[in-house]
């Protein structure tokens, strides 16, 4: 279950410290809405390495959807494994 407390519980910020584990970030609400989340910093590091990931995933994506400036595009398994040795 999502902890949620408004910003003004930060003046207790070590209670509401206390409630942020890896996977269960508090939710911080200002005037009735969500505006800030507090994660721990091991969550967050997955997050901004997950990110990054899928940035590079969808680059090489594109790349072999559209090929240019020499790029052939998406290779045929055959030529992969040609190119390694495998066939």
């Amino acid at each position: 279950m999502p902890s949620i407390k408004p910003v003004s519980d930060l003046r207790n910020y070590t209670e509401v410290l206390r409630d942020i584990s890896v996977g269960s970030p508090v939710f911080l609400t200002k005037n009735g809405r969500g505006k800030y989340v507090l994660l721990d910093m091991e969550e967050y590091e997955k997050t901004q390495a997950s990110i990054k990931l899928m940035a590079e995933l969808a680059k090489g994506r594109k790349a072999g959807e559209m090929p240019d400036h020499g790029s052939a595009g998406w290779e045929s398994i055959e030529s992969v494994e040609t190119a390694l040795g495998i066939q």
